[in-house]
């Protein structure tokens, strides 16, 4: 009897969360088009950071450093009414190189605005069917959104380390 207990015992809380990286608010649907978007940028040689806080207190989606240093706002719909509720995403052209709307299949590609780009993602991949127009961050806005990205980046590694999760490295870094 005491051996089913043990084997069944478990702490009712822990002061470590099990994975550190994901915080829980994102919808099954939507982590379904945030993994396809990020396996197609990891493919084009961008690093992304999920659920980035900028300046102005709003989270993006998924911000993508890419390999010639632009910055790229993804904001995910993954339905009809998660797109007609949010208005804020005009604010976050005013931090990226280029924006971009990402969603499935399920949902029209008519509603999102042809001043923006537009990625199809299914889950197991993502394809640009729309390029984002570019829009050059100025250089002092840039300068505080990569250090923003730099800290948020070292602090979830750090957080990643300290619960045991793997961390892969960097292309480039010697293991």
């Amino acid at each position: 009897m005491n051996k089913v207990w043990h084997d069944a015992a478990m702490p009712i809380i822990s002061p470590i969360p099990l994975n550190p990286l994901i915080d829980g608010r994102q919808s099954e649907r939507a982590m379904l088009v945030r993994r396809g978007v990020q396996r197609l940028l990891k493919e084009m040689g961008a690093h992304v950071l999920p659920e980035l806080s900028l300046a102005t207190g709003r989270r993006a989606d998924l911000v993508a450093l890419t390999r010639q240093g632009d910055i790229w706002i993804i904001e995910i719909k993954s339905s009809i009414e998660d797109f007609r509720v949010d208005r804020k995403w005009p604010d976050y052209r005013l931090h990226s190189d280029r924006f971009f709307f990402a969603t499935h299949p399920g949902v029209p590609s008519e509603i999102f605005p042809q001043e923006c780009g537009f990625i199809l993602s299914d889950g197991y991949g993502a394809e640009i069917l729309r390029d984002a127009p570019e829009h050059r961050l100025a250089a002092a806005t840039r300068k505080a959104l990569m250090l923003r990205i730099a800290r948020a980046g070292a602090s979830r590694l750090l957080a990643a380390e300290l619960a045991g999760v793997a961390v892969p490295a960097l292309e480039g870094e010697s293991e």
